[in-house]
């Protein structure tokens, strides 16, 4: 099983799924905005994931045209 983020974007990604989920659960405000803050949450991380794989895949594929 690889890796997918490095060290930095780990803790990245879980202090945002902390903060996301303090937001959700312990802070008085609208449905809305407890719904609007989990969509951005879920969307950063995805779109963090995604990235890291693209360029991982991009690497390996210089690495794959240099050899």
């Amino acid at each position: 099983m690889t890796k997918v983020f490095s060290g930095v974007q780990e803790i990245l990604v879980l202090a945002l799924m902390m903060i996301s989920v303090f937001a959700l659960m312990y802070v008085e405000m609208d449905i809305t905005y407890k719904i609007g803050i989990a969509v951005l949450a879920f969307t950063i991380i995805f779109l963090a994931t995604l990235a890291t794989q693209i360029l991982r895949q991009q690497k390996e594929a210089l690495k794959r045209a240099r050899a």
